[in-house]
């Protein structure tokens, strides 16, 4: 468990909040200016806080009121930046190896060969950097971290110098790593999809000050936390692969109803996240006849949000899940649509996008 509590006053600018991360993928999340590389800084070592708390289990990295600091080598933390810094004149098994260089003596041994397997790097490791793509190269670094025999692993947005392609590379390594790691991980991204890929817990920030706490279901369907505010607002549901179909279609099935997405790459059985976007759902006052969409949600209202603008933010609860739904406030008046009422959800096979799918249990 990571455990922070700050408080320091920049010009023009203060941070004072405090949160704890379970073992697993903490999602730090906010908007440019929010504080988050503040806390980031803090927890590595890089900023010294005018009040603050910082630990890692038993181990504390920091507490003001008691005078300690330990310097930010000490910490024990792996680091995994954006731009990968790996040392160009070594090798991949080399760069690796530097990480087990600085692990302390009567620290855990770091599972060289597992590590290698977990990141799918065996075959990268007597080659240089510069013989890497750029999602090969992230992988790396993230494996120099972890051989470090850190006690807390922090990725500052890792992917973003990445394009679409890279993403999509690395992104079920660092779900495989969220699934196996024992130690926190404080991940760092403006990314909503990245956020509902691989979140155990979001904490969101605004203007220094953490604005809520909990399950990526939860807090990536709230609209005010969100960096592209309404516009990225969506639903994260649980589902398992039923079977592949013939015809192209993967069925799932969430908690009993049926969902069907183009197909999945993933065997039968296996347990996936899938972000919906809230634009991407059509809500009917009944169940609708002769359309094309194949996914059929039934369920009830629960909350009406009104937007700034003309749109509304409607909350249903279903069998599968919460889902979120995008509307206009005209068209909410057109439908009579009340807190309580039974309506139907319409979801289009491919509105869902594929970087908005991955493996993972649920976190509720």
């Amino acid at each position: 468990m990571l455990s922070v509590q700050l408080r320091h006053a920049f010009p023009g600018f203060s941070l004072d909040l405090s949160f704890e991360a379970p073992a697993g993928v903490t999602i730090l999340f906010g908007r440019s200016g929010s504080g988050k590389t503040s806390v980031v800084n803090a927890v590595a070592g890089i900023l010294t806080p005018d009040a603050g708390r910082i630990a890692v289990g038993d181990a504390v990295l920091l507490d003001t009121a008691r005078g300690i600091r330990v310097r930010p080598h000490r910490r024990r933390i792996g680091y995994v930046f954006q731009d990968a810094r790996l040392f160009p004149h070594l090798t991949v098994r080399q760069n690796l190896r530097y990480g087990a260089w600085f692990a302390p003596k009567d620290a855990p041994r770091g599972d060289f060969a597992g590590v290698v397997d977990l990141l799918g790097i065996g075959h990268l490791l007597d080659r240089r950097p510069s013989a890497l793509s750029g999602g090969e190269t992230s992988r790396v670094a993230i494996g120099r971290a972890l051989l470090s025999a850190p006690r807390l692993i922090l990725a500052d947005e890792p992917l973003a110098s990445l394009d679409a392609a890279r993403k999509a590379e690395i992104l079920p390594y660092l779900e495989r790593l969220r699934d196996a790691a024992t130690v926190p991980i404080l991940y760092v991204t403006h990314s909503v999809s990245e956020a509902a890929r691989l979140a155990t817990t979001v904490v969101a920030l605004k203007n220094g000050r953490l604005a809520d706490l909990g399950s990526p279901q939860r807090v990536l369907g709230d609209p005010s936390v969100l960096p592209g505010g309404p516009r990225e607002v969506g639903a994260l549901l649980f589902a398992r692969v039923a079977t592949h179909h013939s015809d192209g279609l993967t069925e799932l099935d969430a908690a009993g109803v049926p969902l069907f997405l183009p197909r999945v790459d993933q065997p039968p059985g296996t347990i996936l996240r899938l972000r919906i976007p809230a634009h991407d759902v059509i809500l009917c006052r009944t169940r609708p006849e002769g359309i094309s969409t194949l996914n059929i949600v039934p369920g009830r209202i629960v909350e009406i949000r009104p937007g700034e603008g003309p749109g509304a933010l409607v909350t249903m609860e279903t069998q599968a899940g919460r889902l979120l739904s995008r509307i206009t406030r005209r068209s909410a008046a057109a439908l009579g649509l009340k807190v309580g009422m039974s309506v139907h959800a319409a979801v289009k096979s491919v509105a869902i996008a594929p970087a908005d799918i991955g493996p993972g249990a649920g976190t509720d």
